[in-house]
């Protein structure tokens, strides 16, 4: 039986008559969106809804992470697991032909109604066990994108990811990939404090899953001895980050990142997480210790030849005019080269003005110490492309964070002024990029390359202007580096705080001019409101509120109190803001004096005995205290007693009860801190001292 939905067949043979997985009332939101509005309103609805499975399932960044793959228009793609179809559409436009599987109905609808243009995909409706056995066997690119994880699910037995990749190779053509997206078990950001992606609490992977269940992610070693079990024996890991669900990065073996590349480290949209510490410090080192591949948040391992791509950074986080796709990939001659492709074809138009740039900018600085990488104009399945010559050397923001770190001030400063020099050449040809930020300019030796300058313009900016935007960017990158001297700086350049102000505002408008009404992911992440919780400043507040709710004991044995005759019990909390402890005196002790804490609080008294009696705590001859009272609901002998005041005290007068040579008080109270103008505030609507 099948059915169809604008140009999308839906193959309904093997559908079991129910989805037997749901998120509930919220595919019914998106099967209505997707019914009502077109993919360019997506990212409106997205920040109006702020809701998770809204933008996981409908942001276009989704796609980014088969976007790179080269699949031609004349080869054959299956997707395994489609869902609500987050990548279909990239398939689709790449490939001749796409055929999904998924047991959902609900999610093959969504699919189908936000593809129904496509008229090269097929989908399954069904149990992929049921559905396998009727696929062709020359599929030219398998998919599994957050699927492999759920092998136990979908195959079931004891060695369920062998046999799932197993039944999969008997479908893919003898040159075909296999393409795993999948979680890594031991990411960084699992580390830092993010819960595991499909449990939602905290150091399940880390921890081996102690609670079971049919879910697994693995680590690389991990997933080749899965290989090496189903002989597999050419395959190829990169690294998508900050994860593969909204990658904006892909790294791999031949091109791992560089330090203070992977800053983008918060990206809970889904969960509250932990901030165990700073995610972009452990990667820089990380990255220096050559690990990045243990700890990478995510793997895509490709099953079958490498790509000749090594790497490929995502700029759509923008107006559409501007999206594009920067590549590091090997030619026929296994040259490196870089590309530059347009994502919409709106953004065509930016590609090309690239060729066009490099000829004004080389013209503006020959004869000067600033070399401009070569671009020229290609062209690929009628789709425009900058290629740029690979260039060797080092980020100059690299060399400048090195300085920082060995507190080589000078040296940062006469990197800087190098800059100053190089760049300014030519300051009065009307012609200028706007983007000479440091991470732009590589140096290698004595050569200093501008290796991008796709925000060119027909206009003079002056040199100090271009340097202030540098300067601005190169510290917001980074908090450790606000340890510079900016009033230096902006001395050296000659800028005032006036207009400081007005580069900052200026900055503020160009990032409008580049996103448009778009927001970024981090935005996005603020709207979804994942908190964001930091133990050290939890544990900052524990100290000081342990510190301050401390129980101190006075006694006096003719002599007043002093803090020489104080003490402060141990083990007083029986649990939070329960305090239970006993106070041992002898004969000689005249009064006793109790300090509940050392800030304005409220204390509740449940039991105040002495030797068993109860301690009179409405007899004024016998209890004083600087609080006051207030009335009790449960009886005067449970009193409530507000102090207004951060050296809260109650005294009893243990020689005028029943005193031995040997006593023990027993204290039961509720303490709790509050602020000192509410303790004030309280303390005033009592008529009178307790």
């Amino acid at each position: 039986m099948t059915e169809t939905i604008g140009k999308i067949t839906l193959n309904l043979d093997k559908y079991p008559g129910e989805d037997y997985y749901c998120d509930g009332s919220v595919e019914d939101e998106i099967l209505d969106i997707v019914k009502k509005y077109s993919t360019v309103e997506y990212d409106r609805i997205i920040a109006e809804r702020k809701s998770w499975p809204i933008l996981y399932h409908l942001s276009a960044l989704r796609e980014n992470i088969v976007d790179f793959l080269p699949i031609q228009k004349t080869e054959k793609v299956l997707e395994v697991g489609s869902g609500c179809g987050a990548i279909t559409g990239a398939l689709a436009r790449k490939a001749e032909e796409v055929t999904c599987v998924d047991l959902s109905k609900k999610r093959s609808l969504i699919n189908a109604y936000r593809h129904s243009e496509c008229e090269n995909v097929t989908i399954h409706v069904g149990n992929f066990t049921d559905v396998e056995p009727e696929l062709p066997a020359d599929y030219d690119y398998i998919c599994l994108i957050g699927v492999f994880e759920y092998g136990q699910a979908y195959i079931g037995g004891k060695t369920p990811y062998e046999d799932f990749l197993k039944i999969l190779q008997k479908h893919l053509a003898p040159d075909g990939r296999i393409v795993i997206a999948i979680e890594n078990k031991y990411g960084l950001k699992y580390f830092a404090g993010c819960k595991e992606d499909h449990l939602g609490s905290w150091f399940s992977g880390i921890e081996n899953y102690p609670e079971g269940g049919v879910v697994r992610t693995f680590s690389r070693k991990k997933l080749e001895r899965i290989f090496d079990a189903c002989g597999v024996r050419e395959r190829s890991f990169y690294y998508p980050y900050p994860d593969y669900k909204f990658m904006t990065t892909v790294y791999s073996d031949a091109y791992l990142p560089g330090r203070g590349e992977l800053s983008n480290n918060l990206r809970n949209f889904d969960r509250d997480r932990m901030l165990l510490f700073d995610e972009k410090s452990a990667f820089d080192g990380i990255v220096e210790e050559g690990l990045f591949s243990v700890f990478s948040n995510s793997y895509m391992a490709v099953i079958g030849a490498p790509l000749d791509l090594k790497y490929a950074r995502y700029s759509n986080d923008r107006a559409e005019s501007f999206r594009i796709r920067t590549e590091i990939l090997r030619d026929k001659e296994g040259c490196k080269t870089v590309r530059k492709y347009p994502l919409t074809k709106e953004a065509e138009a930016h590609v090309r003005h690239m060729p066009e740039a490099y000829e004004k900018l080389k013209e503006r600085y020959a004869g000067s110490s600033l070399d401009v990488n070569v671009c020229h104009l290609g062209e690929e399945n009628g789709i425009p492309y900058a290629e740029f010559e690979f260039v060797p050397g080092r980020p100059l923001s690299e060399l400048m964070d090195e300085c920082l770190d060995r507190q080589d001030v000078e040296g940062f400063h006469n990197l800087f002024a190098e800059y100053l020099e190089r760049v300014g050449y030519g300051e009065d040809v009307p012609v200028a990029d706007f983007d000479l930020i440091f991470a732009n300019i590589l140096v290698d030796g004595d050569h200093w390359t501008l290796i991008d300058y796709e925000w060119t313009f027909d206009r003079p900016i002056e040199t100090r202007a271009l340097a202030f935007r540098a300067v601005y960017c190169y510290v917001l990158e980074d908090e450790r580096r606000n340890a510079l001297e900016l009033d230096r700086i902006l001395d050296r350049l000659g800028i005032t705080e006036n207009e400081a102000r007005q580069y900052r505002e200026q900055e503020m408008e160009f990032q409008k001019y580049v996103t448009g009404q778009k927001l970024s992911m981090g935005e996005i992440r603020n709207l979804l409101g994942g908190e964001i919780y930091k133990p050290t400043e939890w544990i900052g507040r524990f100290r000081q509120t342990e510190g301050e709710l401390r129980v101190q004991i006075y006694e006096d044995k003719g002599q007043g109190f002093s803090e020489e005759n104080s003490y402060f019990p141990e083990n007083v909390y029986a649990e939070e803001k329960q305090a239970e402890f006993t106070v041992n005196f002898d004969g000689n002790v005249h009064y006793l004096r109790l300090d509940p804490a050392m800030c304005a609080c409220v204390c509740k008294i449940r039991e105040l005995t002495m030797n068993g009696q109860p301690v009179p705590v409405q007899d004024k001859k016998i209890v004083t205290t600087n609080g006051k009272i207030l009335k009790s609901a449960d009886g005067a002998e449970h009193p409530s007693v507000v102090f207004p005041t951060e050296d809260p005290n109650l005294t009893i007068r243990v020689d005028a009860l029943d005193r031995k040579a040997e006593n023990i008080l027993t204290v039961k109270m509720e303490i709790v801190q509050i602020p000192l103008a509410v303790a004030s505030d309280m303390a005033g609507a009592v008529k009178k001292f307790f």
